[in-house]
């Protein structure tokens, strides 16, 4: 089986939110990555997510919403939380917060917590799919657990082509690299994962620091494992150049076989980052990367090269 691939037109939206209302899987745009999107009130839909992508069911998913209200139907948003969706939606930032009773996201989706992460993603395609299905599509990266993420339809077809009912085909994600998580959960926000929102931005717009996640605690919510985003090819950072057998990566003024962006732009680089990594993985077995600066968005790039340059268990 090869996955359909739908156009972005009103048909296509059509046929997206009848094969999820049906229990089937699609992959949809956002504005980040491709996510692998079913029906969150479906446990049976959900549950093919985790089979699909290999993933363990103890890790969350976020749940993809159209909007403030269908985020409050789910998730109790503390004011801080309500002020960065009202800010921030529809855009790359997941909310994890303490899950609202009655809210119609399985209990699968959330591993069994009691905390939802939520987004409102801003690609319009899948803000429609949402609308026409009238409820949160579970959608976390639409690739195998601990690869690649994707961000062209030919990337998830290389994936999960075989796995999958359909494609929805948006184009190239624009920003390249998965949403930044916030969690409401504890005494202050904290920084989950460090994504396309940069954390500068966001404790500005907050007026005071972000905590972080407790070293070497349980998982609470999606993005947290240790290795991910993970090439075939071995993975050497910070390095000043190419050793025997290696490709070299640079970034700005440090030259390379590859750069991430010849400007030094993080934006460039945060953008490149997956599609060189995907190239480099199909003509390489050794990939050798420069330092790169960890302000900015430096530091969602260097968290997703540290997971990735992890050896394999």
């Amino acid at each position: 089986m090869v996955a359909t691939l739908l156009k972005p037109t009103p048909e296509g939206v059509k046929t997206a939110a009848d094969i999820l209302r049906g229990g089937g899987l699609v992959a949809v745009p956002t504005e980040t990555v491709y996510g692998l999107a079913a029906d969150a009130a479906n446990p049976a839909a959900v549950a093919r997510v985790f089979e699909a992508k290999g993933r363990p069911r103890f890790n969350p998913l976020i749940a993809h919403v159209s909007g403030l209200d269908m985020a409050a139907a789910e998730g109790r948003l503390t004011a801080s939380a309500a002020s960065c969706a009202a800010s921030y939606w529809p855009g790359p930032l997941t909310l994890v917060v303490p899950a609202a009773a009655g809210g119609q996201v399985c209990e699968l989706a959330r591993a069994g917590l009691d905390t939802i992460a939520l987004r409102q993603p801003s690609d319009a395609i899948t803000q429609d799919i949402i609308t026409a299905l009238g409820r949160p599509i579970a959608a976390p990266s639409a690739n195998r657990s601990g690869h690649i993420s994707p961000v062209t339809p030919g990337d998830v077809q290389d994936e999960l082509g075989d796995r999958i009912d359909a494609i929805m085909d948006g184009g190239r994600c624009p920003l390249g690299l998965e949403s930044t998580i916030l969690g409401f959960n504890g005494a202050q926000p904290a920084l989950l994962r460090p994504g396309a929102l940069e954390r500068e931005e966001i404790e500005a717009f907050l007026g005071a620091p972000l905590s972080g996640p407790e070293a070497g605690g349980p998982a609470i919510s999606p993005g947290q494992s240790p290795r991910h985003y993970a090439p075939n090819a071995a993975l050497r950072l910070d390095a000043a150049g190419a050793e025997a057998g290696e490709v070299f990566v640079g970034f700005g003024a440090v030259a390379g076989d590859y750069s991430l962006s010849p400007d030094g732009a993080l934006k460039e680089a945060a953008a490149n980052l997956y599609p060189l990594l995907r190239h480099l993985d199909r003509t390489h077995d050794r990939i050798a990367i420069c330092p790169l600066p960890r302000r900015g968005l430096g530091e969602a790039i260097n968290d997703r090269l540290r997971r990735a340059a992890m050896a394999a268990d």
